[in-house]
């Protein structure tokens, strides 16, 4: 049996439902996750050699540095700066890493950790985003910045413009992530209204003359899969430390596409709505020096790897998938049960792989009677359509660890779930519309717990169809 180090309730996970089908898709799911440990990649490109650092094909003479600061933040900012930390030494002057959840396993030397707020900022978050305007504000040309940047960041890196508070920030996060609208809308908005994210944070560094490295994973739908991650990226962009591609313009239209107009803080619509071209993030940072370790497709990829190892065919549908969360476990009950029915598009047995980022649309937060996340959705609605497709199994994870308002990572359902739910008394199209997904997996062994995963992709969805039993 395969030796879970990802997946940490792996065994409660396989007491439950179709096991056969469930260690096929944990398996996938397990050893995905170990190759895209960021704290792996970082450590596979980057030593120091006496002063020479040295990162993929570029070399730093850190005795030509006054002082080596890291910053980081991200759902896998643990691992990212860890590594970092870890190969740097008392050759860092100082880091400060923001992240989402604190593992007892983490350790540093010369980094600060604080745990910020995801999805929603808070004031730890805050308290460290000031302390690193701070530092930066007194460095000069002398000075090296590493920084190591993950999805998330716009939320654990909180710190709003001049003119708007902490809450205003809170609010509108929480209002554009419940509006319906795709995460680059969510993200024009909250990087227009913040003092470090949208490449900001880069901004203030070369306005002060120092020198960066930045080091990301990016989760953005689109980005095209890695190659060598030992050549540095020219094509880096986002978070703080690179530069934005949305606009003011894109923020005002989420706005008003996304009727939030009215619900919105006053402040910050007022703000984005009258904000002038000085207000605009940074588009170009041609002189600083970026690496890439990982992107969204390259979950889908190492996945199918692991398939052909595992001599089991499979597909990636698509590395772009986005929508209603509900609407996509459905989705996928459907075609798994094309496939077992006619072998279309593949045949069984089979792996289908996507990755993307589905989302959950909550108008009315007083339905809410629950925990969960899209990936808990994705798994529930799946449940309930592969009932009729005999050994049918999904997983829908948030790659990160943390998928919506519970602490884990997923779900994973079979077409079993639906009875096993029944008989405990869970309606789970009930579940659905008052949005307890956890409550109701956790109730029969399908939710999936990691932890900090060490990378963060947005979500990776395995399906496994075996064949029709004969009959």
């Amino acid at each position: 049996m395969h030796a879970f180090e990802k997946i940490r309730n792996a065994e409660a996970i396989l007491s439950k439902g179709d096991i056969a089908s469930r260690k096929v898709v944990l398996e996938i799911a397990d050893r995905t996750l170990q190759g895209l440990d960021s704290y792996k990649r970082i450590r596979s490109i980057m030593r120091l050699d006496g002063d020479i650092l040295h990162i993929g094909r570029r070399t730093w003479d850190l005795s030509r540095k006054r002082h080596v600061y890291l910053f980081g933040a991200g759902k896998a900012c643990n691992h990212m700066a860890m590594a970092v930390d870890h190969v740097l030494g008392n050759r860092l002057t100082r880091g400060i890493a923001i992240v989402k959840i604190r593992e007892e396993t983490d350790t540093f030397h010369k980094t600060d950790v604080f745990v910020g707020g995801h999805p929603l900022p808070n004031k730890e978050g805050l308290r460290a985003s000031r302390q690193i305007i701070d530092i930066v504000d007194n460095a000069g040309p002398e000075d090296l910045f590493i920084a190591v940047m993950s999805g998330g960041s716009s939320a654990l890196m909180s710190c709003p413009v001049d003119g708007l508070t902490l809450q205003d920030e809170i609010d509108a996060t929480d209002i554009m992530l419940k509006s319906g609208a795709g995460i680059y809308e969510v993200n024009a908005v909250r990087r227009h209204i913040s003092a470090l994210n949208g490449g900001m944070l880069a901004k203030r560094i070369k306005d002060v003359g120092a020198e960066l490295i930045g080091i990301g994973i990016s989760d953005a739908v689109g980005t095209p899969a890695t190659n060598d991650i030992s050549v540095p990226y020219t094509a880096y962009k986002s978070t703080p430390i690179g530069p934005d591609a949305t606009t003011l313009e894109d923020a005002r239209s989420a706005i008003v596409n996304f009727d939030v107009v009215d619900r919105l803080p006053r402040r910050v619509v007022d703000y984005l709505m009258s904000a002038g071209p000085d207000k605009e993030t940074p588009k170009a940072f041609p002189d600083n020096t970026y690496f890439l370790l990982n992107t969204l497709p390259d979950s889908c990829i190492y996945a199918q790897q692991i398939c052909h190892e595992m001599g089991i065919p499979s597909m990636i549908v698509s590395s772009f998938l986005e929508g209603e969360s509900k609407d996509a476990g459905t989705f996928f009950a459907s075609i798994a049960r094309e496939i077992q029915t006619s072998g279309n598009p593949i045949k069984p047995p089979c792996v289908l792989l996507s990755s993307g980022e589905v989302t959950t649309q909550i108008l009315d937060s007083s339905v809410i009677r629950g925990h969960g996340g899209p990936g808990q959705e994705m798994t529930v609605a799946f449940a309930i359509a592969a009932a009729k497709t005999s050994g049918a199994c999904l997983l829908s994870i948030d790659s990160e660890g943390t998928d919506g308002t519970a602490n884990v990572a997923g779900g994973i359902t079979d077409s079993a779930s639906l009875a096993a739910a029944s008989a405990q008394g869970i309606n789970l199209y009930q579940t659905l519309r008052e949005h307890s997904c956890f409550e109701a997996l956790d109730a029969i062994g399908s939710a999936i717990f990691t932890g900090n995963t060490g990378t963060n992709l947005c979500d990776l969805n395995i399906l496994y169809v075996p064949a029709q039993e004969a009959h």
